[in-house]
């Protein structure tokens, strides 16, 4: 078996899907597996230039991260790729008590022994953007610091206050940080920048505002290859820097996909997001013919109203055709207040609430998609892709269409023949664009 180009985790679903489909533009054959795949698993396929596990470790505690990311490092460090990525979100929101990236970091230590770690967050086309250490992140046409950002500063869980990625780093880990900034890339080549890093970083963080910044880190990255797996920290802009450095050397050839999108006339959404971008999708959807439901709070607590609620959902499928089940419209919806009243309440701890919301999403996600005629879905909202997807009888995505940078449409691997191909579309709250839903039903329709 050739060696593998790069094995990544990503620390959310939606997460992991955009970095699977920043590999597809470049051609790289990319399998994105749900849990970690046994021999026979990986054997199936046995033609992909890289792998990756899906995970939730931004929605866990430390313990919850090292129970989830130790058996996924011992993975990755077995299948010996060139790179090892740990994916995480563009807007790098993470906390040292929830999701802490500086806390994976300290696990990784444990695998990938040698060598400092490359950190890149910028994805400049995705309107993401690393100067001087400090992040900035792009929303309708502005673009603002992330302390300043109207929805990542306001983050319900980990909201960020603090625009240097090194000293919101630093609160997370005792790991040496060291900067690579945009005049150190524009002044040097890769090999000089190599030559000029800090022995003694553990972390390097790496600026990138332009196209160029970013081909200059892919070079870097593209040196720094040896016997052993080099680990990576950062956004999906790590695999288009991978992805730009394997076209610039012709290593692997494009190939067509083997599959394309159905033409299909039903389609169903779940959306858990609270963020305004989704809200604005929300609204958007409605006018282009979307039936959106709202959960009611109490359904949460009240097994007795599920049953009336789905069937009226499956019912407003065949109906209307395009539906859209949904937990709040933005971050000022009323109904979060009396949601998290209603089930602390009911006994429901604080810190659960996210956990508990999610898996009953992925509850009644399921039994829409067992009962319905369904072909397509959407899974709107970062943790609760996770949740619900996790739910699932899936054990596979791979790219069939990119919608929007950084929200594909996927195809699914099932031992179910219901779930085996089931296309299937997942999106954080802050990407896919204003017309995402439309454009997800639309896609395959020419």
């Amino acid at each position: 078996m050739k060696r593998l180009l790069l094995g990544f985790y990503g620390d959310d679903f939606t997460g992991s899907t955009d970095a699977m489909e920043a590999l597809d533009q470049y051609g790289l054959k990319t399998i994105l597996f749900l849990k970690i795949p046994d021999q026979e698993m990986i054997d199936r396929f046995r033609h992909v230039d890289c792998i990756g596990v899906a995970g939730t470790a931004r929605a866990k505690g430390t313990k919850g991260m090292e129970e989830e990311l130790s058996p996924v490092y011992e993975f990755l460090r077995q299948l010996n790729p060139t790179f090892v990525h740990y994916k995480v979100c563009s807007t790098f929101d993470s906390a040292p008590e929830v999701g802490s990236i500086g806390f994976a970091i300290d696990i990784a230590r444990n695998y990938f022994t040698k060598g400092s770690y490359p950190l890149l967050v910028a994805a400049p086309n995705l309107g993401r953007y690393t100067v001087f250490g400090e992040h900035f992140a792009k929303f309708q046409e502005e673009i603002y610091r992330l302390d300043k950002h109207p929805v990542m500063s306001k983050h319900p869980v980990t909201p960020m206050d603090e625009a240097d990625l090194a000293k919101h780093l630093q609160a997370q880990t005792k790991q040496k940080i060291a900067k690579v900034n945009v005049l150190d890339l524009e002044a040097n080549t890769a090999q000089q920048i190599i030559n000029q890093e800090n022995n003694e970083a553990d972390i390097i963080l790496y600026d990138a505002l332009n196209a160029s910044h970013m081909k200059k880190v892919s070079e870097v990255l593209w040196e720094k290859r040896s016997d052993e797996p080099q680990f990576i920290v950062g956004s999906s802009g790590v695999e288009y820097a991978i992805g730009d450095a394997v076209r610039r050397e012709g290593v692997i050839a494009k190939e067509n996909k083997a599959t394309s999108p159905s033409n299909v006339h039903q389609l169903f959404a779940v959306s858990g997001s609270v963020s305004d971008v989704t809200k604005q999708q929300l609204e958007n959807a409605e006018e282009a013919g979307f039936e959106l439901i709202q959960i009611p709070f109490e359904m949460y607590t009240d097994p007795s109203l599920v049953e009336a609620f789905l069937d009226n959902i499956i019912q407003q499928i065949e109906e209307k055709k395009k539906v859209i089940m949904y937990t709040a419209k933005g971050n000022e919806d009323p109904i979060i207040a009396r949601t998290k009243e209603h089930l602390l309440n009911n006994g429901i701890n604080k810190q659960d609430i996210g956990i508990y919301i999610g898996e009953k999403l992925g509850e009644w996600t399921k039994s829409v998609i067992d009962r319905a005629d369904l072909r397509r879905v959407i899974i709107s909202g970062g943790d609760t892709s996770g949740f619900v997807t996790s739910n699932l009888d899936i054990y596979g995505l791979e790219v069939l269409d990119s919608i929007a940078p950084g929200a594909p449409l996927c195809i699914a691997y099932s031992e179910r023949a219901k779930y085996d191909g089931l296309e299937i579309a997942l999106k954080s709250g802050q990407l896919g664009g204003p017309a995402f839903f439309e454009k997800v039903y639309q896609s395959g329709s020419k």
